[in-house]
């Protein structure tokens, strides 16, 4: 395994997990699937103390930009989403910012003040909605569309560009156009539709694939498309740990000594692998690449449409 260094300047994209919490329970979701998934979990959130601990001002200066996403909890559910935003936006005014969310957490005030706080030109809130009232909570279990709803008008009213990432199953490939066009009415600034390569890689019972799309099938090559390295990014886990990727950041609590953690807020070691000879089983699974030079994670995406 080989380690390429990354200096501080080099660094331009930060993906922020602010919380292992959720309110919702995805069949799919890590938190529900993996021997990773344990009480301890529900115990991590950042702070913004925590955060200038990790990073200097002149790490999140130089950033383009900073989005909240993570593995096991959801940005929303975390009381300190909005002081963190803050936090960067004071250090980098230019910077752009971002977050992933099931919509179903805090309430329209919260909603309001985000919106307002992600005010610059590509600021925006990617809501994941997987259907319509009927379908929504097949696979985002515990979350309520009507609240989803009201949570992303307040959010999109304030200023807020809204994105709709919809998940397809066979239980809600009808609802595609229907999703877009109430996304439409609603404001959205883009909708985008995808088939998940967990179907593949961590099947479930009960919840299948659409039927008038083909999966994309998986392929496992030593041709490796590394996201991480073409869009110079990192994550930061809740627990305040750097790792090249939120695929490698989802085995935090595996113990696995073959991974290096990346700690040092000056001087970045960017796990790459030897990828021609031993690439490593993480980077297979998600960034190996097709004959189309798309790798497995990109290949999910079947629908992008920019509605305004």
């Amino acid at each position: 395994m080989t380690l390429t260094n990354f200096n501080v300047n080099d660094v331009k994209v930060l993906h922020v997990e602010p919380t292992t919490a959720c309110n919702a329970a995805c069949p799919q979701c890590s938190r529900e699937l993996s021997h990773l998934y344990n009480d301890n979990i529900h115990r991590n959130n950042l702070t913004v103390e925590k955060i200038l601990d990790v990073l200097n001002h002149k790490f999140i200066k130089n950033l383009d930009k900073m989005f909240m996403c993570g593995d096991f909890g959801d940005p929303a559910a975390s009381n300190e989403t909005l002081p963190i935003f803050k936090l960067f936006r004071s250090i980098n005014p230019t910077i752009e910012l971002g977050l992933n969310t099931n919509g179903g957490i805090q309430n329209v005030n919260w909603w309001r003040e985000l919106g307002k706080l992600l005010n610059q030109p590509t600021d925006f809130c990617v809501f994941s909605i997987d259907g319509l009232q009927d379908t929504n909570h097949i696979y985002r279990k515990n979350v309520r569309f009507d609240k989803v709803v009201n949570n992303a008008k307040s959010f999109i009213n304030a200023g807020g560009s809204a994105h709709w990432d919809m998940l397809v199953f066979e239980h809600n490939e009808h609802q595609i156009d229907e999703c877009l066009e109430l996304a439409r009415n609603l404001g959205f600034t883009w909708f985008r539709a995808k088939i998940s390569k967990r179907f593949q890689t961590v099947p479930v019972a009960g919840l299948n694939p659409p039927k008038n799309f083909n999966s994309p099938d998986l392929v496992y090559t030593n041709n490796i498309k590394c996201h991480a390295l073409n869009e110079k990014s990192m994550y930061l886990t809740a627990t305040g740990e750097l790792y090249p990727c939120c695929w490698i950041g989802n085995q935090v609590f595996s113990k696995d000594e073959t991974l290096d953690k990346i700690i040092n807020s000056e001087n970045f070691n960017l796990l790459t692998n030897t990828w021609n000879t031993n690439p490593y089983s993480t980077c297979v699974r998600n960034c190996s690449v097709t004959e189309q030079n798309l790798s497995n994670f990109e290949k999910q995406w079947f629908r992008n449409e920019q509605l305004r």
